[in-house]
């Protein structure tokens, strides 16, 4: 039996704590997605990766990081439900920001230490990697705590919306710096975002959930929930594929158009920029939908919303195995339906978990839906960079769409379950 207290209970959330979250929300993005967007370029230009091991390097670093954010998510989530997100959020960006300010001079630092410079960088990334393992459950546990069944779309959807737009921004503006201000200063700027992150959540977050007093993580709780409710489990599966979606497209393409850049006669800055501008339509295409997912989810459920973007998204990867070349104007429609997708895949799966979890052990439930998650980035980018070298560009996108389209079938058959259930 649990004990809980209910201290939080009298905790008024006020509309600052609401805009602190979204604008959280959007510089973890930028942290994330612009470490991500970053990487291709800086161990071409700076540590001098070859094309022939591009693809093994690229995902390999991902998949170590990923590897580390997962085991992190897991831990800080029940973590979050017996001290508090507001405290592991906070530590969470200061060790990101870390970091963030030493990968830039990896190259630097391995002349100071005698070491390669690709193992400087593979070890700020991973202090990166633990420290946004801490923040990303946070935000979607957060906005949980922060709602209810009838709030929850809107209010967990403000924030996915200003995670898109920080996505947006780094490959719409801050990814057009490097052919000016070169690939350092741009990557500074990851750690500027992180320190903001920690400085606002301290000064301007406050915990509103219900701590959960149990000395141990509620394993048992959560196996049986998964268990008893398919909704939950459906949210999982979805997950399992919506991080990958988002990296997919990030990492694979910006590689693509990269390593592409001597055959289409641009410099590789100029290609990185055109990288930039395709992802940066990706992130706009999701800015832009998810209100009308907010819309589908209250009109028509949660689980035809997952159906329903899974399904956009498998076309749209698939699509993109169709295309040769990077720089041909056709590839901004398959990049934008998945992106259509990926908008409903990103949102959805949680709000669904969120509302088939008990309130004192949500942050578990989140922290294992993250770990989810982060075990298919770790599967599908490792895979991806393997089809990358071996089948060629579109071997990654074309595996994730199907597995897409996998997932669409399994929420199919489960539209006819009957009426959604509405926790608080």
């Amino acid at each position: 039996m649990q004990v809980y207290s209910h201290d939080a209970a009298h905790t008024v959330v006020e509309p600052y704590h609401l805009n602190t979250l979204y604008l959280l929300s959007a510089l973890c993005l930028i942290l994330m997605t612009l470490s991500l967007g970053t990487q291709p370029l800086y161990l071409r230009s700076e540590l001098g990766i070859s094309a022939a091991r591009a693809g093994a390097i690229n995902a390999n670093i991902m998949v170590v990081g990923e590897t580390l954010e997962l085991i992190v998510a897991g831990l800080v989530g029940y973590l979050s439900d017996r001290l508090g997100r507001k405290r592991i959020m906070v530590q969470g960006f200061l060790l990101a920001a870390v970091g963030a300010s030493v990968a830039p001079f990896s190259a630097v630092l391995a002349g100071w230490f005698g070491v390669g410079g690709l193992t400087i960088y593979y070890m700020a990334r991973m202090l990166m990697a633990v420290g946004i393992g801490a923040v990303w459950p946070q935000l979607w546990a957060i906005g949980g705590d922060y709602s209810d069944h009838g709030s929850r779309a809107r209010l967990m959807g403000n924030s996915a919306f200003m995670m898109a737009l920080g996505k947006t921004l780094v490959y719409a503006v801050l990814m057009q710096i490097p052919p000016k201000g070169g690939i350092v200063l741009t990557m500074l700027l990851v750690a500027v975002a992180a320190f903001a992150g920690a400085k606002l959540a301290e000064s301007r977050m406050i915990d509103a959930g219900v701590k959960l007093q149990q000395p141990s993580v509620p394993w048992g709780r959560i196996r049986r929930l998964l268990a008893d409710n398919p909704r939950l489990r459906l949210s999982f599966a979805a997950g399992f594929l919506a991080r990958s979606d988002m990296v997919i497209t990030a990492l694979f393409l910006m590689l693509w158009c990269v390593y592409f850049a001597e055959r289409a006669g641009v410099t590789r800055e100029a290609a990185a920029a055109h990288g930039g501008m395709l992802i940066g339509l990706a992130g706009l295409v999701v800015m832009v939908s998810i209100p009308l997912w907010k819309i589908a989810i209250e009109r028509f459920g949660r689980v035809a919303a997952i159906a329903a973007s899974v399904a956009l998204s498998g076309v749209g990867f698939v699509m993109i195995g169709f295309v040769a070349n990077p720089f041909e104007s056709f590839i901004m429609l398959p990049v934008a339906i998945a992106a259509l997708g990926q908008a409903g895949c990103f949102l959805t799966p949680s709000i669904l978990a969120v509302d088939v979890t008990p309130p004192d052990i949500r942050g578990s439930v989140l922290g294992a839906f993250a770990v989810v998650g982060g075990v298919g980035q770790v599967f599908f980018i490792q895979s991806g960079g393997i089809l990358y070298d071996v089948v060629g560009p579109a071997g990654p996108f074309v595996f994730i769409g199907l597995a897409n389209l996998i997932v669409t079938a399994y929420a199919v058959s489960m539209m006819d379950l009957g009426a959604e259930v509405r926790p608080s």
